[in-house]
């Protein structure tokens, strides 16, 4: 089983940027080929897919998400990334990966949005 590696979360004020990033430990195989997508979970609310991007680099963006979060891909690095800017506090959540359709989660990092 792939593992997934996120990280680039932390604290930020409103309005800041952050780029988080999806590593992946195998030798890129299988990592490239798929699919990744990029979920939040906020205290108290349900897992919330943002964006997904295909093995060979095409995005789909969430609709809310759309002119603030953009997704992509290093195939040599074996990383996906999710540019994310102009943050609010509501965007507080731990963000993760998941290598689709496979069962490879990321272990989540914490983006914390201060107003």
């Amino acid at each position: 089983q792939v593992q997934l590696v996120e990280s680039g979360g932390g604290l930020v004020q409103a309005g800041g940027s952050l780029r988080l990033s999806c590593a992946a430990s195998d030798s890129g195989s299988i990592f490239r080929v798929n699919i990744v997508r990029w979920y939040r979970q906020a205290p108290g609310k349900q897992l919330e897919l943002l964006d997904d991007i295909t093995g060979g680099g095409v995005p789909n963006y969430v609709d809310f998400a759309t002119g603030r979060f953009t997704i992509s891909r290093d195939n040599a690095k074996n990383t996906v990334y999710l540019q994310m800017s102009s943050l609010q506090p509501d965007d507080t959540a731990v963000y993760y990966c998941k290598l689709f359709p496979t069962n490879s989660w990321g272990q989540g990092t914490q983006v914390t949005v201060s107003s």
